[in-house]
């Protein structure tokens, strides 16, 4: 298999190399090509991959590009994680939407729909390259956010694309610790878009065992994902955390108005971690890695490659076309929820009914997520003010004028029509 990296160069990339490593025998590699403009990352990431690929004795041959073209060549997949505008923009996104009241957050509110705008047509054209230059039957696996918007992009432009996302994998992981039993025994019953999803549902062999966990252990699963336990025990689910932006907004704003931005943790974790990779000495996985984020990101993708290659029939949880799941969205909007790979394609698992709140929410997220995509690939600060108001977390038109503004004049210099 010839799996390429675009964003190659990410602080991320050792993550999934360490993956390839431990499971080697799920997903045999026989080329890793990573892909990436800047060409000093690329060689800083590229050369500490290398020494961990080495000394976990796995065969792969190792390739650094900034060439897409030659990067996407003959691929049988192709990943792509892009943050378009780096740490800078993520930044922005965190902190102008103050200025009118809402929460900074990169995939959520109006941050989201600036990462939107500057990300669709770069991923966009990376793909049209998969699609001229990849193997016929290659797959785009798109882990760059907002996870359902690009999803839906590409799979409107004809790519064979799907979505993934770790915060599944994440609840799985810890469900299965706390059972005591392998993270393959645990299904879940995972519903919604992408970063606004409930657990229904946690299956250990069949039998839901969520039920009694909200009995015996409902401040600590409120504790988890930060929200009150009077909610979680009213809703019977458990919300992901990315919730809390919805139903504890006003406390979330005031947090942020009070401490550093997610990215400037970040940004100081990353020159840490390429301070470790050009340390040519090192080649294990280092700890501070764990700090970065997207926990269990390789072993996500490896199941979500396997399924592809036919290594296992197990659901995954994945961004796909509704396709009549969820009966209140159309059937092209992409959802995440669990399927199984299928004759090329994947197909949803069924989904019980869902109650008005969530379902509420849902469709009201996703009239917004229409209206972004629309944006990104059209332009234009109407469309981009009629997204912003559409937001749940926005609404008034007033202040979807000024975060229009406030997004338009931090993100300028990415949108080719501004």
């Amino acid at each position: 298999m010839r799996l390429t990296i675009v964003g190659g160069g990410s602080t991320y990339t050792p993550e999934l190399i360490d993956g390839f490593i431990r499971l080697r025998d799920e997903l045999p590699i026989e080329e890793i090509v990573l892909v990436d403009a800047d060409r000093s990352r690329l060689e800083l990431v590229g050369g500490m991959s290398r020494r961990m690929l080495a000394r976990g004795g796995h065969p792969a041959r190792l390739i650094t590009t900034d060439d897409l073209v030659a990067g996407v060549a003959d691929a049988d997949a192709v990943l792509v994680q892009l943050r378009v505008g780096g740490q800078d923009a993520r930044e922005q996104d965190e902190s102008w939407p103050h200025d009118a009241d809402c929460i900074g957050q990169e995939t959520t509110g109006p941050g989201g729909l600036a990462k939107a705008l500057r990300t669709v047509p770069v991923v966009l054209r990376i793909a049209e390259a998969v699609r001229r230059h990849a193997r016929p039957d290659a797959w785009i696996v798109d882990f760059t956010n907002p996870v359902g918007i690009v999803t839906r992009a590409l799979l409107q432009a004809g790519h064979r694309a799907v979505g993934l996302c770790n915060v599944a994998i994440g609840f799985q992981r810890r469900f299965a610790a706390e059972a005591g039993v392998a993270p393959e025994r645990v299904a879940l019953a995972h519903v919604g878009l992408n970063h606004l999803t409930w657990e229904r549902g946690v299956f250990v062999d069949g039998e839901d065992i969520l039920p009694r966990a909200l009995e015996t252990r409902l401040g600590d699963l409120a504790a988890d994902v930060d929200l009150a336990p009077a909610l979680l025990a009213q809703l019977g689910v458990i919300p992901s955390y990315y919730l809390r932006y919805y139903y504890a907004h006003d406390e979330v704003l005031h947090e942020q108005r009070h401490a550093a931005t997610r990215a400037q943790e970040v940004r100081a974790i990353e020159q840490e971690l390429l301070g470790i990779y050009a340390d040519e000495s090192v080649d294990t996985k280092p700890e501070i890695l764990e700090r970065r984020g997207g926990a269990f990101y390789s072993e996500a993708a490896i199941e979500l490659l396997g399924a592809i290659r036919g290594v296992s029939d197990a659901p995954r949880v994945v961004n796909l076309r509704n396709d009549g799941v969820l009966p209140f969205l159309p059937d092209d909007h992409v959802i995440e929820v669990p399927a199984r790979h299928v004759d090329g394609r994947f197909v949803a698992e069924p989904v019980a009914q869902l109650p008005d709140d969530i379902a509420g929410l849902i469709g009201a997220v996703a009239g917004y997520e229409r209206l972004a995509l629309d944006a990104a690939l059209h332009g234009g600060r109407d469309r981009v003010l009629r997204a912003m108001r559409a937001h749940p977390l926005v609404l008034q038109h007033d202040r979807a004028e000024k975060l229009t503004d406030l997004l338009l004049a931090a993100n300028s210099r990415f949108l080719e029509w501004a």
